[in-house]
């Protein structure tokens, strides 16, 4: 049987080249305006991005030799690196007429120096390893462990005020404990280790139940007083940052510090 055909109620239009629109979906909606100094520190993190990922990417490979496999890079890092480097151009439009090259801007604000996986990147475009550990790769690690210090030792300071049982506590110290013995060097660190060293079996005993006990173990008032006395020194450390816990901050530190003045 004939199918029944009718005339289009509209013809579609013909697509032109004119009518193309250019998304721009990593750009900020509102447009912003940044000064030099920002345009540096926003630099500086991308720098930071850039090298996490080539150093992800190195890790990558050695995993890879390990088991005998030929090194091969993962099929999102080109398009992570360009995404990363895009933004670096992006920053570059905000300085004064003409724009720098990206790698004179890195070279000039000493950025290469300080990132130098960064700066291979961008000319080989490709992961390539330092064969001198850049001073750099510690920063990261120095800020994580102050960081988890910090957050470490303000939980354990509000579960011992607020919270009804305390039977987590002598784990909550244990773990602090390790964190702040992954210093080194570090005298204020050293005396609370050390405290922590001298009472930390007679407080663990203290919360131990007695048979047939229904009662959430609590510290005493003696123990509260200690321990938060050990997670209020820390906290105050921690904020404070003294000399001697920012040699591993020292190049992002004064990079920032004369960009500032």
């Amino acid at each position: 049987m004939a199918a029944r055909a009718s005339e289009p109620l509209r013809q579609p239009c013909v697509y032109h080249d004119a009518f193309k629109v250019e998304l721009q979906v990593r750009r900020p909606l509102m447009p912003v305006q940044l000064s030099p100094e920002q345009v540096g520190l926003e630099m500086l993190c991308l720098c930071g991005q850039l090298d996490l990922l080539i150093r992800a990417q190195m890790q990558q490979f050695q995993e890879q030799l390990g088991q005998g496999c030929s090194p091969e890079e993962a099929d999102t890092f080109q398009a992570q690196g360009s995404e990363i480097l895009d933004q670096m151009l992006q920053c570059l439009e905000h300085l004064p007429k003409p724009m720098p090259q990206l790698e004179d801007y890195l070279d000039l604000m000493g950025l290469s120096a300080m990132f130098p996986r960064v700066e291979v990147f961008l000319i080989q475009g490709s992961a390539v390893d330092m064969l001198e550990k850049p001073p750099m790769d510690e920063y990261f690690f120095h800020v994580a462990k102050l960081n988890q210090l910090l957050v470490l030792s303000q939980q354990l300071e509000e579960d011992i005020r607020h919270l009804g049982s305390h039977k987590y506590v002598a784990h909550q110290l244990s773990v602090i404990y390790q964190v702040v013995s992954s210093f080194r060097g570090i005298q204020v660190f050293s005396e609370i280790k050390k405290d922590i060293e001298a009472n930390f079996k007679q407080m663990k005993q203290s919360l131990v139940a007695e048979d047939g006990s229904r009662h959430e173990p609590q510290l005493s008032a003696q123990y509260i007083t200690w321990i938060l006395g050990i997670t209020q020194s820390l906290t105050s450390v921690v904020l404070s940052l003294p000399e001697e816990l920012t040699d591993d901050l020292h190049q992002a530190v004064t990079f920032v510090s004369q960009l500032l003045s």
